[in-house]
């Protein structure tokens, strides 16, 4: 199914942009995952993203929303509804990377969820989104984060 070449960081910084918009317009429009995945492939020139990597992230994080969703809810005073789709995005796409994708330090996850939230987000909302994902590493990659 996956090919053994190692990602290209450049495609995958992509697919995790789009992923982020995606899963954005799935928690504003609550459309189908399919559907937004389909118009995303469709709209999107798709040849320098990793592709299987959006596509994992944007069926992942939804089919784990709950899941997510606790682990975010423990490292933060605000509730999951007071948060902005984008920082709630950016968080839930960092916790599932966390958890299914072993593969990506945590280093990365977190350096490039501060990205993102730099990019989309609010004025201070990449320290929100550092300081939670960072808390997450310590529950959830503890043993990479101590070596």
């Amino acid at each position: 199914m996956s090919s053994m070449k190692k990602p290209n960081p450049a495609q995958r910084k992509k697919a995790r942009k789009l992923a982020l918009q995606a899963l954005y317009q799935w928690h504003v429009a609550e459309q189908p995952v399919t559907q937004i995945e389909a118009e995303f492939l469709a709209d999107n020139n798709m040849e320098k993203v990793d592709q299987e990597y959006f596509s994992e992230v944007l069926r992942g994080v939804p089919r784990s929303k709950s899941e997510l969703d606790g682990y975010i809810g423990k490292h933060t005073d605000r509730k999951v509804e007071e948060m902005t789709p984008i920082e709630l995005a950016i968080l839930r796409m960092g916790t599932y990377e966390f958890i299914h994708r072993i593969d990506v330090p945590y280093k990365v996850i977190i350096n490039e969820g501060v990205e993102l939230s730099k990019t989309f987000g609010a004025n201070e909302a990449h320290r929100f989104v550092n300081g939670v994902l960072d808390k997450l590493a310590q529950e959830l990659r503890i043993t990479e984060v101590k070596s």
